[in-house]
């Protein structure tokens, strides 16, 4: 019997697709010079990913959840910040954007949090379904993280209920102002009443009348409700959002690209609280 280096040698077994030099490109059976040819890019982004072929909204759903939730052009975000450092550093836009994504796999923002909220939906729905309460799940996720958190620290008791309840509450602020916006996109769309967009607002409704005045629904929270909606898994949905920082990380790494070298956010060393090892007078010995 082979072994699996042994049978995929020189070999490679797939339905996405393949590029024929010099004649065609198929991607999932389609050839996409001739009958992809009038799809946006976001709706070749969803049929690359799921394999099905979405219509004119879902499309222009997926272009507002990138545009309106992730777009934004402020270098103070953690990830933006790496694009604008590296177009400061005169480093290329290229290598700034590719930095930048590759941090947006962060616990309490980014596309971590995007994927747990749509798999936190899904357990709800399950639960629900087997006649457990929202306020009983909800209660025992957050009983469970207050006791995973350390004894001490306020903000870290908040940190840990963050994370159990992905797409709920902020670090910076309890409010998100991308619900709205978004809200009102879907809502244009005919995609903002489905079942898990109630059930999200639901979960945000007994989150507030027990107390918990920090964890209102964010956007993660609300993309993976619209798109749970729409069909997609979890973790096409985490597919389908790789990319979507990119557009904030390139404007402040195009914007910083313009400024002299150096200048973004310089700190004096004096400036630096430093409690460590003080300063070392080294030995220089001839050998």
């Amino acid at each position: 019997m082979k072994t699996v280096l042994e049978a995929w040698e020189q070999s490679w077994t797939t339905e996405m697709g393949a590029y024929f030099p010099g004649e065609r490109v198929v991607l999932r059976g389609k050839d996409l010079f001739t009958e992809l040819q009038d799809l946006s890019w976001m709706g070749l982004l969803i049929y690359g990913v799921t394999g099905r072929l979405p219509d004119a909204n879902q499309e222009r759903l997926l272009n507002g959840i990138w545009a309106l939730g992730t777009s934004y052009p402020d270098p103070r975000i953690w990830n933006n910040r790496i694009g604008a450092l590296a177009g400061a550093a005169g480093s290329t836009s290229t290598l700034g954007v590719s930095a930048g994504l590759a941090v947006t796999e962060a616990l309490l923002y980014g596309l971590r949090p995007l994927l747990g909220a749509a798999g936190l939906l899904l357990e709800a729905q399950r639960k629900l379904e087997r006649g457990e309460t929202l306020e009983e799940m909800l209660a025992n996720k957050l009983n469970k993280a207050s006791g995973c958190a350390p004894a001490s620290g306020q903000a870290s008791k908040k940190r840990h209920r963050l994370a159990a309840l992905p797409g709920f509450g902020r670090p910076v602020s309890s409010r998100d102002e991308r619900i709205a916006p978004l809200l009102e996109l879907a809502g244009k769309l005919a995609c903002d009443r489905g079942p898990a967009v109630k059930l999200a607002f639901s979960m945000e409704k007994v989150l507030q009348q027990s107390g918990y005045r920090h964890l209102y629904l964010n956007v993660a929270g609300l993309m993976a409700a619209l798109l749970t909606d729409q069909g997609y898994t979890p973790q096409q949905q985490y597919q389908l959002c790789v990319l979507c920082s990119s557009g904030g990380i390139l404007f402040c790494a195009a914007d910083a690209a313009t400024h002299p070298p150096g200048s973004f956010f310089p700190m004096r060393c004096a400036s630096i609280d430093y409690h460590g090892t003080a300063p070392r007078q080294w030995r220089t010995e001839t050998i």
